[in-house]
């Protein structure tokens, strides 16, 4: 068994506080919520994903990925895995 490592990647993402604070979102999630694939009930996000409906909750991040995709990311591992540019 190998080793690697993971591709430097360019994604983009935002941290959502599911409040009214959240005065603008990005264009792509808001184009998202208008699709259909991002919806909220009870202070929760839920996005439509190829692997089924994930949950965030406030104080996710919410990544857009390099074809597209998107999804929720916990604080720890995105503060793990990225950093800003």
């Amino acid at each position: 068994m190998g080793k690697y490592r993971k591709k430097p990647v360019v994604i983009d993402a935002f941290r959502w506080t599911g409040g009214l604070d959240q005065s603008e979102d990005p264009e792509w999630i808001v184009n998202r919520i208008r699709m259909g694939q991002v919806s909220f009930s009870n202070g929760r996000m839920f996005i439509k994903t190829l692997e089924g409906v994930m949950e965030a909750q406030p104080g996710d991040y919410i990544i857009r990925g390099v074809q597209g995709e998107i999804y929720p990311c916990k604080p720890d591992i995105f503060e793990a895995t990225y950093e800003a540019l």
